[in-house]
């Protein structure tokens, strides 16, 4: 019995089964504990390591912990409850701020790439034993690359995400950790129990990683690094080049260590890219992706790193998907060659916008971060108040649980879309709401 939920299962596979429900139901609570091995297999009838290899496909799948003597315990946030789900209903006439969208006025007329991808194919139908890249993207991503000093085989596959997913999976088992950005990206954050990886935060400024937390995830046994170059999300941190710097000194302790790059604001920010690679990991990659600058429905990535890194990544991706739509791929070089979304004249778009805001927020003493991207970060004492007070005057904004593994609280605001005339009403309700405390704890 576990509560009022008892389990079943004569098989590994049938008990981990019936956990799962129990956890995707609601019927098993986010921290509760597993009975241990002995005690289960007694209750069930079955041999104790049928119970372990139960345990095992539970961690692997990122619904379970394993803490040696400790027992075993459902995962604060399980695999099965994603962080997205974390959700602000949004009432009538409210402003939604908490999506991470790009502004659509921005993004690119895909019609006409679109028809210039399918006639090339129709010239040239892509069958079986077709090269997997694109010819055209790939002399493009590699100019792209090579003007930032990266050079190394390229592979393509279906956004930034999947892309981190299968480099981790080239190098990482079940049980390993993974330093991450905290607050950091909420999907990564879901994907790595899912992937029965442990993440272990790191904290930043509006620089980026911090060096020493850096090193203390490193020195505790992290085998793989991911960080965001630019436009980081949510904080809107961007790597300078004194930081960048500072980093490449810890990473050149820990060659052995897989170090991922995601180039986030690739496409659509002004300040330049400041690459880790080159600290002597000998396992690493770089990562952009067509999302934000021609929309999020172009699920086309490109990743440059070691051969190695690079071979294993598209030797799984032959035996999976096989490859990425040659159609999306030849529209996206088409967008990339005729430059539909000029990088600095959107850049600055995203920049007056997000500036609109952190000024209004300063000129009410009120602390926000947004060095680059879409969004501002705005450190609060309580996030449900925070966001409850909100919505009644408003506004919704994204609660800071979707990014946060041990930082302290905040609130996500996109300003992709956001007027300067909406920005002073925001900063006037969020210091209203915020009192005369000026806001919660800072970044770091």
């Amino acid at each position: 019995m576990l509560g009022d939920y008892p389990l079943k299962g004569r098989r590994a596979s049938e008990i981990a089964a019936h956990i799962e429900q129990g956890v995707s139901r609601g019927q098993l609570a986010p921290g509760a504990a597993l009975p241990p091995l002995r005690d289960l297999a007694a209750e069930l009838g079955v041999n104790p390591n049928t119970v372990a290899a139960a345990y095992r496909l539970l961690r692997d799948r990122g619904v379970i912990e394993t803490a040696g003597r400790k027992g075993s315990r459902i995962l604060p946030r399980p695999a099965l409850t994603p962080r997205d789900q974390i959700r602000v209903p949004v009432p009538a006439r409210a402003r939604d701020l908490s999506t991470g969208n790009p502004d659509p006025a921005l993004l690119p007329d895909l019609g006409p790439p679109l028809a210039a991808a399918a006639e090339a194919v129709r010239a040239e139908p892509v069958l079986y034993g077709h090269p997997r890249i694109d010819a055209g993207l790939l002399e493009l991503a590699r100019a792209s690359f090579e003007a930032d000093g990266l050079h190394g085989p390229i592979a393509v596959a279906s956004g930034a995400l999947d892309t981190i997913e299968r480099a981790l999976g080239a190098w990482l088992r079940p049980g390993d950790a993974v330093a991450v950005e905290d607050p950091g990206w909420g999907s990564l954050l879901d994907l790595l129990p899912a992937m029965g990886l442990r993440p272990e935060p790191v904290r930043l400024d509006d620089e980026g990683l911090l060096p020493d937390s850096l090193a203390l995830a490193l020195a505790g046994g992290a085998r793989a690094v991911v960080v965001t170059s630019r436009a980081q999300n949510p904080t809107g941190a961007v790597l300078t080049a004194r930081r960048a710097a500072a980093l490449r000194a810890v990473l050149a302790g820990h060659p052995g260590v897989l170090l991922i790059e995601d180039d986030h604001g690739h496409g659509m920010v002004d300040q330049p890219y400041h690459p880790l690679v080159g600290a002597g990991s000998r396992h690493w990659a770089v990562v952009r992706s067509a999302a934000k600058a021609y929309g999020p429905d172009l699920r086309v990535s490109v990743m440059v790193g070691d051969e190695e890194t690079v071979g294993r990544v598209a030797g799984r991706l032959r035996l999976g998907a096989g490859w990425v739509s040659h159609l999306l791929q030849r529209t996206v070089a088409e967008l990339w060659r005729a430059d539909a979304v000029p990088a600095a004249s959107v850049a600055a778009v995203y920049r007056a916008r997000r500036d609109a805001l952190l000024g209004e927020l300063a000129a009410r003493g009120i602390e926000a971060h947004g060095k680059s991207g879409l969004n501002v970060w705005v450190p609060v004492p309580d996030e449900t108040s925070a966001l409850a007070a909100l919505v009644q005057r408003g506004w919704v904004a994204a609660p800071g649980a979707r990014y946060r593994i041990q930082s302290p609280p905040g609130l996500r605001f996109t300003t992709a879309r956001l007027d300067a005339d909406d920005a002073r009403r925001l900063a006037e309700d969020l210091a209203e709401v915020l009192g005369s405390g000026g806001g919660g704890s800072r970044l770091v």
